[in-house]
């Protein structure tokens, strides 16, 4: 099977240990010209067979920042047709087979689906067609801009899935078998996509990997689009940016939001409000319902603020002073700190205010969110990953469940994160999980309710627990 027919022309992949993998696989046609700020236009059928055993260009894009260009390798592959996907196919069956879509994460400015750490060989021995994407990231997929929509990533995330809707099939997938996964960003997208009445249809299941459903106002993500302009000094209009050079671009970019990340904020590139793919807070539409019939496997890692906060030595920096005006910002409950302190004994004020940090932007609003669709038709399960890395005592930082979900700890850029002994049972388990939940719903562990059960995959292995750290959750109801 390594020749396909598509809708748009054949095309052919490499067989690899008896999967056979189709890479650089067009699905919308290059954003550039008149289509650079655009929708993602058709792709324009080929003659012939298209040799597809490379990964595709990426999106435009910076590396990393140090010190997370050491950890998070990012590669950069050259071309204009960065809308491409990639897909993974097991050894032929009877039946047609689950299908996977994998949208990467990188706070919508970096990634790509040709991170070692993807390989979807792992879903695809065991019986899922895995299919990763790219999509346009920073100003040409999230700029704000009075003369073109927003969020343009996101529609090419929902031109990708309609593409495995339309496509899939003849690679021996069940379109009618889909879930959509993500990190990071990518969870935030996938947030954005249950919400959202465009993509209705299009997947039946998803996965959110430390990324809530999120949206901003356009005037607040328009701060950066503002500020890039006045960088670059032109007009704030995609008129203006797509008669940029893109190396000026990116470099501008690069300056104007080298200081913001996630947890700690300034400025950088949101999904907003619009009146198309995000007509409505995610939250709060999934909250009223939307989605309803979408089963949702959702969860963080304990220390997802370690990727940020210990290897710049920002933790270290962080003071009781620094720590009491941080909770005072966010307006926390005077004895926040003594709660925490009482789970953490000898933790720093840095690791006091890391961990708050990730329980407001990540473990809170999923606990919300999950007891909001507890009685609702679709279930809803919840896990935490608690394996600490060895490496610059990251603990169970964000990124570092990826390896153990693709089971590709052999890979060596995952063992950037992970160090070289990472327990292969734990990846066996945690992908297992997520192939199980492909395929039938259920991860292995009961789906939530008002004992609000969480498989904790750490370092014991997997063991489910309930109402893990309830003190600390109750401060932020």
């Amino acid at each position: 099977m390594s020749i396909v027919e598509t809708a748009h022309g054949a095309v052919r992949g490499t067989v690899e240990n008896g999967i056979t993998v189709f890479r650089g696989i067009p699905y919308a046609a290059a954003p550039v010209g008149p289509l650079r700020f655009r929708p993602p236009a058709p792709v324009e059928p080929w003659q012939g067979i298209r040799e597809t055993t490379a990964f595709g260009p990426t999106a435009p894009k910076n590396p990393y920042a140090a010190p997370l260009d050491a950890l998070l390798p990012d590669p950069d592959i050259a071309g204009d047709a960065c809308l491409n996907l990639n897909v993974w196919v097991p050894a032929p069956s009877d039946g047609p087979r689950p299908v996977m879509v994998w949208i990467h994460g990188g706070s919508l400015r970096n990634g790509s689906s040709a991170v070692p750490t993807y390989d979807g060989a792992a879903f695809a021995r065991d019986g899922v067609v895995l299919v990763s994407l790219n999509y346009r990231l920073g100003i040409e997929g999230f700029g704000v801009f009075p003369d073109a929509p927003a969020n343009l990533g996101l529609h090419d995330q929902l031109a990708a899935l309609t593409w495995v809707r339309d496509n899939i099939g003849a690679f021996g997938g069940d379109p009618d078998h889909v879930t959509v996964f993500g990190e990071s960003a990518g969870a935030t997208s996938i947030g954005a996509l249950l919400a959202s009445p465009r993509a209705q249809g299009l997947f039946r299941r998803a996965v959110l990997q430390s990324g809530t459903p999120t949206a901003v106002a356009p005037a607040t993500a328009a701060r950066t689009t503002t500020s890039l302009a006045e960088h670059l000094g032109i007009a704030p209009t995609a008129e203006a940016f797509a008669r940029a050079d893109r190396g000026r671009l990116l470099a501008a970019q690069r300056a104007v939001t080298q200081r913001g990340n996630p947890l700690t904020g300034g400025l950088g590139f949101h999904i907003v409000l619009d009146d198309d793919v995000v007509p409505r807070d995610p939250a709060a539409a999934l909250a009223d319902g939307a989605s309803d019939g979408t089963d949702v496997l959702m969860g963080s890692t304990t220390d997802e603020y370690r990727l940020w906060f210990v290897p710049s030595g920002l933790v270290d920096r962080i003071g009781e002073l620094t720590l009491r005006a941080a909770l005072i910002k966010q307006r926390a409950p005077w004895r926040a700190a003594r709660v925490y302190r009482a789970g953490r004994p000898g933790a720093s004020p840095g690791e006091i205010l890391g961990a708050i940090a990730t329980d407001t932007l990540l473990r809170v609003p999923m606990n919300r969110l999950a007891d909001a669709r507890a009685r609702r038709p679709g279930r809803t399960h919840v896990y935490e990953f608690a394996w600490p890395s060895p490496v610059q005592g990251l603990g169970a930082c964000h990124a570092l469940e990826l390896g153990f979900v693709f089971d590709t700890l052999d890979a060596p850029d995952t063992r950037l994160l992970t160090g070289d002994s990472a327990p292969r049972s734990l990846a066996r388990a945690m992908h297992a999980a997520w192939v199980s939940f492909a395929t039938d719903g259920d991860p292995g562990w009961p789906r939530w309710d008002e004992d609000r059960p969480v498989m904790t995959f750490g370092a014991q292995g997997a063991t489910l627990v309930a109402s893990p750290r309830e003190q600390e959750r109750r401060l932020w109801r």
